[in-house]
């Protein structure tokens, strides 16, 4: 099946146009006018990333998982422009504030003052952070190798090879299981610290000190005090257990063990951080609707659930993002310590680490630079399923 340039244009301008006349029709505006507005972007967005791949993946002789791949990103496309358009368009034509609760807004006397003050900003963003994005979407288009000076354009092949691979499913899932892992547990477990350390107690400020004073550590430190600490052949660990109990785990080399002392040396590196915050929160939980529950009736349980943790509801839906960012992105260097090469098995290998492994080690940067963006969209789809669902039940104020 060959389908055209054309074809996807007149798809995407005709969804384009369906939804945006729909959204001006419901807002009492002129639905020629949305129609003919959600035709451009339609027919612009089936384009947006098809257009610099030359429609590749629609050429004689590829197979049916690069056509798929193709519709996905004519797909994308179409609605990365036609949902921001119809959203504003919606605002626009109910007369609503772009910007709710805020009763007036500032305004340049000349349009041209903003522009020396936002240069400082806008270079790094281009230096920093939009070049390198841009760079690693064509780097993910080709046959690259580190230090070579061709490269070969492969459309998109380095994204449907993976599909195809069964390794990259394995660490898919693997990334997922230690993520959820590092994430509950270094949230939970430092509440619990917070929540003790926050008692009237001689001495508390150094012990808060105390607590907080392993995130201050880099993750390859970290790495390495638990290299020295569960060190399979002589590590504390197991020199305590066969003393005590006459027993001594594989925590490095076993690939059943070996994922579970990574995940207990982020959860480690993590906590200080959390509870950093949580004390934070815990000092803004008014006293006066505690003692209004202790006067109640309720237990510490009770109260704990029903007030305290409500309003913790904005640290702790923060924590969970960062936390995540931290599980899927700030592992290697303890992965690299700990178990070399990815641990045994590649037991310990995560996407991540994979990534690294794949452009700096195999000099193959088209298929880091591939996965790199897999990870990160993977990552963005968590965060907005995160907003939409737990963001609701965050509780802001009394």
């Amino acid at each position: 099946m060959v389908v055209s340039p054309v074809i996807l244009m007149l798809a995407g301008a005709a969804i384009g146009a369906a939804v945006v006349a729909y959204i001006f029709k419901r807002a009492g505006g002129l639905w020629l006018l949305g129609l003919g507005l959600g035709a451009i972007a339609g027919a612009f967005g089936s384009a947006l990333f098809l257009a610099p791949l030359d429609y590749c993946t629609f050429e004689a002789g590829r197979e049916s998982l690069d056509r798929a791949f193709g519709l996905i990103l004519a797909a994308a496309g179409t609605a990365i422009v036609v949902a921001p358009l119809g959203w504003l368009s919606g605002k626009l034509l109910r007369h609503e504030s772009l910007i709710e609760g805020q009763q007036s807004q500032g305004a340049f006397r000349h349009w041209w003052i903003a522009i020396p003050l936002l240069a400082p900003t806008l270079t790094i963003l281009l230096l920093f952070l939009y070049y390198p994005s841009l760079e690693t979407l064509r780097l993910s288009t080709m046959l690259s190798r580190l230090g070579a000076r061709r490269e070969v354009f492969v459309c998109v092949d380095n994204f449907t090879r993976l599909v195809e691979d069964k390794t990259y499913f394995e660490t898919v899932v693997r990334t997922m299981y230690m993520s959820f892992f590092i994430v509950v547990l270094s949230m939970g477990l430092s509440l619990l610290v917070a929540t003790m350390a926050y008692l009237p107690i001689r001495g508390a400020s150094i012990y808060r000190i105390l607590l907080v004073w392993p995130y201050a550590m880099s993750p390859a430190v970290a790495g390495i005090i638990f290299l020295l600490m569960f060190n399979p052949s002589g590590g504390l660990i197991n020199y305590l257990l066969g003393k005590w109990l006459g027993i001594k785990l594989g925590w490095l080399n076993d690939p059943k063990v070996a994922p579970w002392t990574i995940i207990m040396a982020s959860v480690w590196k993590s906590m200080g951080f959390n509870i950093l915050f949580y004390i934070a929160g815990l000092q803004n939980v008014p006293k006066d609707l505690i003692e209004a529950g202790a006067i109640d009736g309720a237990g510490v349980l009770r109260r704990f659930w029903h007030i305290v943790w409500p309003m913790l509801s904005p640290i702790t839906f923060f924590l969970l993002v960062t936390n995540l960012t931290y599980a899927f992105f700030e592992t290697y260097a303890t992965i690299d310590y700990l178990t070399p090469g990815g641990g045994p098995l590649r037991s310990t290998t995560t996407m991540m680490y994979r990534v690294i492994q794949l452009g700096v080690q195999n000099n193959d940067m088209g298929k880091a630079a591939a996965e790199s963006i897999v990870l990160f969209l993977t990552v963005i789809g968590i965060t907005v399923v995160l907003f939409r669902t737990g963001g609701r039940q965050v509780t802001y104020g009394v």
